[in-house]
């Protein structure tokens, strides 16, 4: 019985994380629904970070990000909208959550952010690929959600 407690409250952590990230990454992509029609907001993004970045960030940037850009503001701005709701929902957890951490991960690379010591007090930083960390391992069986 109490082991059965404890995997419970465990679940239901986890939960309330997937809905805290759900609504985060949905207002993030909010944010964004400008470069549904155009991509020169983030191409000034990345612009701005390959003036900044240290190599390996600005080779990320110039050998990844700026020849996509066209397609990837779309694609980011849509894809944290998916990546929320399903996370809000509690549909497919796991698999929203890894998709969300590796496309925040590309952000932070490709910014250069996640090379600083500062990275580390920053709030977009190792909280948000935690809390998707610990979804994409253990978001599977949540209560409340639309799948089990």
């Amino acid at each position: 019985m109490r082991g059965q407690l404890r995997t419970g409250s465990h679940g239901a952590a986890l939960r309330a994380l997937s809905i805290a990230m759900g609504g985060f990454l949905i207002f993030m992509s909010l944010d964004k629904i400008g470069w549904l029609t155009d991509s020169g907001f983030l191409i000034a993004r990345l612009e701005e970070w390959r003036g900044t970045g240290r190599p390996l960030a600005r080779w990320y940037v110039e050998t990844i990000a700026l020849p996509g850009a066209p397609l990837f503001a779309r694609l980011v701005m849509l894809a944290e909208l998916a990546a929320g709701t399903a996370l809000l929902a509690g549909f497919w957890v796991r698999m929203a959550a890894g998709f969300a951490l590796v496309m925040i991960l590309n952000f932070h690379i490709a910014s250069d952010v996640i090379f600083q010591y500062s990275y580390l007090t920053n709030g977009y930083g190792p909280p948000v690929l935690g809390a998707l960390l610990a979804l994409a391992i253990g978001g599977t069986r949540l209560p409340f959600s639309a799948s089990k």
